[in-house]
């Protein structure tokens, strides 16, 4: 009886957390579909039943959000394959050779993910600046993967050592070389790792705002959440238009829905398989 009421309790309690996490996330869809008229009134709306699209209407319109998009899509592209690909080698490398200088190499990434990364703004901006990428794709998406590789390194070798190396010395005795060892092997072996790093790394980069808002100035040249603030910030005689501003937080926020859906089933075996190996 005691321990069944312990489930029930356990049980209740997690369904309250997750209302409480999943309200904010509800009340921005419900008021994108709001009025003006039903958004200001001092009773809540808890269900649009006379709802209206056109928050998202005037949102699609827009064409800076189309601009912010295409930027998102690009940058985030280019920094998760760039990032798998330089994360994949670097993890390999920490996991199966002893080399000089292992250790502190190793010690350098966890120092990295402790420095605080408005620290280095002005060094970044200073950086670009002398190399003339301000405003482009190349200068975000190069400071981006220094910003996302160390971790992805690090969560990618508890895979690559979870991998058993007889494995890769089986292949090597059959004929195969080190890379092709690994890329027949082990690569394939490291699907539900790279998914789930590539989750992280993605979601790192399509959210970040500090950073862009200091690299991108342009407005032509605004990522997703920048052009969101800067839709955020324009009003309609002086009044914000909260139901479009939540339409466009919508739409940004369905990208990473999209893509943790297609990935969900690998990023848990990832998740688990980390957890485990790592």
């Amino acid at each position: 009886m005691t321990r069944t009421l312990l489930r029930g309790s356990g049980a209740a309690l997690a369904v309250l957390l997750a209302a409480v996490w999943a309200f904010p996330v509800y009340w921005m869809i419900n008021t994108s579909f709001q009025t003006p008229g039903s958004i200001n009134r001092l009773t809540p709306t808890f269900f649009p039943t006379h709802g209206t699209l056109g928050n998202y209407t005037a949102v699609l319109a827009d064409n800076s959000f189309l601009a912010g998009l295409g930027m998102s899509v690009t940058i985030t592209a280019l920094v998760l394959v760039v990032c798998v690909a330089f994360a994949t080698l670097a993890s390999f490398a920490i996991a199966r050779f002893r080399f000089r200088s292992r250790g502190a190499f190793v010690l350098a990434i966890i120092i990295v993910q402790m420095l605080p990364a408005e620290a280095m703004f002005i060094a970044q901006y200073k950086m670009l600046a002398s190399a003339n990428l301000l405003n482009s794709v190349l200068g975000v998406s190069i400071i981006y993967l220094a910003m996302v590789v160390p971790f992805t390194t690090w969560m990618l070798r508890g895979f690559v050592a979870g991998v058993p190396v007889d494995l890769e010395e089986a292949a090597m005795i059959d004929g195969c070389t080190r890379m092709g060892a690994f890329r027949r092997i082990t690569f394939p072996l490291l699907a539900p790792g790279l998914v789930a790093s590539g989750v992280f790394a993605f979601v790192q980069v399509w959210n970040e705002f500090a950073l862009a808002s200091i690299i991108l100035t342009e407005n032509e040249k605004a990522t997703l959440p920048l052009w969101l603030r800067d839709f955020a910030q324009t009003s309609n005689l002086g009044v914000t238009e909260w139901g479009q501003v939540m339409a466009g937080s919508v739409l940004v926020a369905i990208p990473v829905i999209v893509f943790f859906m297609i990935v969900q089933g690998r990023m848990a075996q990832g998740l688990v398989g980390g957890a485990v190996k790592g």
